[in-house]
């Protein structure tokens, strides 16, 4: 059990409880809190408050968060499709659908329990058991390059690479109009929605600074075929980024329109050129993920 205490500032004077602690802690989703407050886990001083509560100037709230039970992570014999693997690091072009490392519902059917199953006890556990071999990820609905690193040193040299930007890493998308520009640079900051905690936005302040270049592949009829290509890596940087030019990627119903005129299951974005240096040799190593058969479908018809 992990005990965290909060003072309320001004401007959360007048605030529910639950409301405070969700602007309050970035690890924690408001139900989490609420299902908490209901527990009997957050205390105003030493008095234990109900839902509704409201804070004032100068209070400590208490919030006792239960450790986390790890879940038994099994390997399942999940087909990979391989771009690229050695000793070291293996690259999977991932299905759309597919969850990258498991979460809260997604126990199973996972990348991890599949990489498990090909790999292994040969995969590095800096980032624990929820996530052996995971340096970065990609959303579920999202397809194309996913780097696996099978031990620590692989692990810490991607990471690295990652944490200064020298991984190369561009994407191909669909998004909704025409755009103006041939190509074009996107700097913001971003980070959590403050209306909605499970989004990302383009914010003024208190984000992190994300870049995206993109370039027009094709114009198509009524949306346009890009290339994005990835400075930093934001979550769901492109996604936030293109529907704040007001482009926002075609089958994207949390960023753009929730209507859409095709049968698709989430964006239209794949991860198709991935490139870094090899942890072992220095090598230059580039994968090139095809297109899956929806998106090149689309292409056709548009």
């Amino acid at each position: 059990m992990k005990e965290y205490c909060f003072s309320v500032s001004e401007e959360l004077e007048g605030e529910r409880v639950d409301k405070a602690l969700t602007k309050l802690m970035d690890f924690a989703s408001r139900s989490y809190i609420q299902k908490q407050i209901r527990a009997g886990g957050v205390k105003i001083g030493s008095v234990f408050v109900k839902p509704g509560a409201r804070v004032t100037e100068g209070d400590e709230i208490v919030i006792c968060v239960p450790d986390c039970v790890q879940p038994d992570l099994k390997p399942e014999p999940i087909p990979l499709n391989i771009l690229y693997e050695d000793e070291d690091v293996l690259v999977v072009n991932k299905p759309k659908g597919m969850v990258v490392h498991p979460a809260a519902g997604h126990y199973s059917g996972t990348l991890v329990n599949a990489v498990m199953y090909h790999c292994g006890d040969s995969l590095s556990g800096i980032n624990g058991v929820l996530r052996p071999g995971i340096v970065h990820r990609i959303d579920k609905d999202t397809t194309g390059s996913v780097i696996v690193c099978k031990n620590d040193t692989a692990h810490l040299s991607l990471a690295e690479q990652l944490k200064e930007h020298r991984v190369t890493r561009a994407y191909h998308a669909i998004c909704c109009g025409t755009l103006r520009q041939e190509s074009g640079v996107i700097d913001t900051m971003i980070g959590r929605d403050p209306g909605d905690r499970k989004k990302m936005s383009v914010l003024s302040q208190n984000g992190k600074r994300a870049i995206t270049h993109y370039r027009v592949l094709k114009q198509l009829k009524g949306y346009t075929y890009v290339e994005c290509r990835l400075e930093t890596g934001r979550t769901h940087q492109i996604r936030v980024h293109m529907a704040s030019i007001g482009h926002p990627l075609l089958g994207d119903g949390v960023y753009g329109n929730k209507k859409c005129p095709f049968r698709l299951e989430g964006q239209t974005l794949h991860a198709k050129l991935l490139g870094f240096e090899h942890p072992r040799s220095g090598e230059y190593i580039e994968t090139d993920a095809p297109l899956p058969d929806y998106f090149k479908h689309l292409l056709t018809i548009l």
